[in-house]
């Protein structure tokens, strides 16, 4: 199996690295033990945060300004964050005050008694001024609000202007929107761009995101059986498309020319090659656009398509998605609960410190009523002059937290590579499936899978 589908498989939980700011190179800010490495403030530590990202530095900073405190941020690498941190929340031995969580096992840690219950706060008067999706994933089931996330990932479909424009006759995203909100549209679209030299994305997995259709089901339903609609068996049948018709440039996710194809024609089928050097040889293509989450922005496009900055633009898929995110919550065993809480509402709803983040930052935040303040008028020069804010909120009011499960992420890559086996020939689609099922049943027994 070629690299592209591993990639494509391993897409949300690689993805998170980039998109939550880790220092990228394994190192901790301070070590996995818990030991205090001090904070910017005068005396001792007076709150611990663990977090797999850097992203809360400068929050802490304004907070230790603001307070006259001392925290000691914690970073432990992201691969290593469960297995050091779990065996602390539950013994509390050298637990932090405040940790994060990413989605991956957020809906497992908030069913735990690790976090405490925010309810104590009266934070459910704040619940109609966010996102609904992200607010309710940080509810346990028995009610209880666990962790609050100051921002929202839904998703979306960067693609070129120049190139919609000379292909499609219009740049315009709600136009392009219309064109590729079916899986039908979307391959009509990648015809037309076959027709004219380009490729629609940088390989099959940019498709994986839309793979739940219109009507989205939960992977597992609450009787534990394992979903597979049509829709989702559909999934072989488009990538199937998109390789035979060559629609993609076989161009594996965060590999070299995966970020080349945002800002020149690249080698065709480069795989995980070095792509500095391209050349304008009969092998090169130039790519269309690319699936990302809303982080997908700042993270991604602006700091790696430099030569393309302002013929961008971002558009809706066959469906909505979101991807990643950040949740935050107080120990349940910490001595500093009422402080802690004073920086959580700094962080989630604080609305001069939250106007200054999004300023800085370009994130889409969860609370609507800042946002919807700081969108007013708003035009992003990259996207040419797109109100992107606009659009990624409308987004994610479209996405349901009740079809999200603990799952997910893991059943996303297991199926991904399943389609992947297929795509490349090395298995027929019940040979495929069949290999998806064995696999979801040995990482997870207590899942029922179909049975023939």
């Amino acid at each position: 199996m070629k690299n592209s589908w591993k990639m494509a498989g391993l897409l949300c939980g690689a993805v998170l690295l980039t998109a939550c700011g880790n220092n990228g190179n394994g190192d901790a800010a301070g070590d996995s033990n818990g030991e205090s490495t001090g904070g910017s403030g005068s005396g001792g530590v007076d709150l611990v945060i663990n977090s797999f990202t850097d992203e809360l530095a400068y929050p802490i900073s304004v907070f230790e300004e603001r307070h006259d405190v001392n925290i000691d941020l914690q970073i432990i690498p992201t691969e290593n964050y469960v297995d050091t941190l779990r065996p602390a929340l539950e013994s509390g031995s050298g637990a932090p005050d405040i940790f994060t969580a990413e989605i991956v096992y957020l809906l497992d840690w908030i069913e735990q008694d690790y976090w405490t219950d925010l309810g104590e706060y009266e934070v459910e008067e704040w619940s109609d001024e966010y996102v609904e999706y992200v607010w309710e994933l940080g509810r346990s089931q028995d009610g209880n609000m666990k962790a609050l996330s100051w921002q929202t990932t839904p998703g979306g479909i960067f693609y070129r202007r120049s190139i919609a424009e000379e292909v499609f006759g219009t740049d315009d995203p709600d136009a392009m929107g219309e064109q590729f909100s079916t899986m039908e549209g979307l391959m009509e679209a990648g015809e037309m761009l076959a027709d004219a030299g380009y490729r629609l994305f940088p390989d099959e997995g940019s498709i994986s995101p839309f793979t739940m259709g219109s009507n989205p089901a939960p992977w597992v339903d609450e009787d534990d059986n394992l979903v597979m609609t049509e829709e989702r068996l559909s999934y072989f049948d488009y990538a199937r498309e998109l390789r035979d018709n060559q629609y993609t440039a076989l161009a594996p996710a965060w590999s070299p020319s995966w970020f080349a194809s945002f800002n020149e024609p690249i080698t065709y089928n480069a795989g995980w090659d070095d792509t500095d050097d391209v050349d304008d040889s009969d092998g090169t293509t130039e790519v269309f656009g690319v699936s990302l989450p809303s982080w997908g922005l700042p993270h991604v496009l602006k700091t790696d398509a430099t030569e393309t900055a302002g013929d961008w633009a971002v558009t809706n898929g066959p469906s909505s998605y979101f991807g990643g995110g950040t949740w935050i919550g107080i120990y349940e065993g910490s001595e500093n609960k009422d402080l802690a809480f004073e920086f959580i509402q700094m962080l989630v709803h604080d609305e001069e410190f939250l106007t200054e983040w999004v300023t800085e930052t370009g994130d889409v935040l969860s609370h609507t009523g800042i946002m919807e303040e700081v969108s007013e008028g708003y035009e992003d020069e990259f996207l040419g002059g797109q109100n992107h804010y606009e659009y990624f909120l409308a987004e994610a009011e479209n996405i349901d937290p009740s079809h999200i499960t603990r799952y997910d992420q893991r059943l996303d890559q297991m199926f991904g590579s399943a389609v992947g086996a297929y795509v490349e020939g090395d298995l027929d689609q019940d040979e495929a499936l069949q290999e998806f099922y064995a696999e979801v049943q040995n990482a997870f027994p207590q899942i029922n899978v179909p049975q023939d």
